[in-house]
């Protein structure tokens, strides 16, 4: 049996506007007013969504914050994944030039979401800093694939590059937490750049 419809639209896509709804109130008020500041009655005024309706979408005001740093991980990840779809070379420059390319547009389409995921989310419970590092190892799992990827093509050495995936993940993030918090704002094309030299060099350099 169908869902009722309220105004002629179903429940479920009213449940499912308001959860959009808060995470976009949430991700505004973290970014600026603060997340350790931010209440949750500022997120349901802000959203148009009543108290009783968000406990009914999240369990506190952390599960939103884990909810939105989930979000954005997954969405940069699936660009970047999109983009190795579409490669047919085996050149290293030309592979992570693409790869970066589709990552930072991700994150610096808005500065909020850098603010989120290298500012607010640090330090705030166990939670945050195990879904943190899981999500740092995906990411260090993936760079790791393209370096090994390019030795096994011979345009990069024949090593174990964990610990080189570790680092750049570090220094990545460093640099968008840099990008987001100067002022006036580095240029993108810059840090992509950075970014870019950085893992080619730590790519392409000789064994230890």
């Amino acid at each position: 049996m169908a869902r009722r419809a309220y105004a002629g639209i179903a429940s479920e896509q009213r449940q499912a506007d308001r959860r959009q709804r808060l995470l976009q109130a949430a991700l505004e008020l973290f970014t600026s007013t603060g997340y350790r500041q931010t209440k949750i009655v500022q997120i349901c005024a802000a959203a148009g969504v009543s108290t009783r309706n968000f406990y009914e979408e999240f369990a506190g005001k952390e599960q939103v914050l884990l909810t939105l740093h989930d979000l954005i991980n997954a969405t940069a990840l699936d660009r970047v994944t999109e983009a190795l779809t579409t490669l047919d070379s085996h050149d290293v420059v030309t592979r992570i030039t693409v790869l970066l390319d589709a990552f930072v547009s991700a994150v610096t389409a808005d500065p909020r979401l850098p603010r989120l995921n290298y500012v607010e989310a640090v330090g705030v419970s166990e939670d945050l800093e195990r879904q943190h590092q899981e999500w740092v190892t995906r990411w260090a799992d993936f760079i790791e694939s393209e370096a090994q990827h390019a030795a096994a093509h011979g345009v990069a050495p024949t090593r174990d590059y964990r610990l080189t995936a570790i680092a750049l993940v570090g220094a990545i993030t460093g640099l968008l937490r840099e990008w987001q918090s100067h002022q006036p704002p580095w240029p993108v094309a810059d840090i992509a750049a950075e970014i870019r030299a950085l893992m080619l060099a730590a790519i392409l350099r000789a064994s230890a």
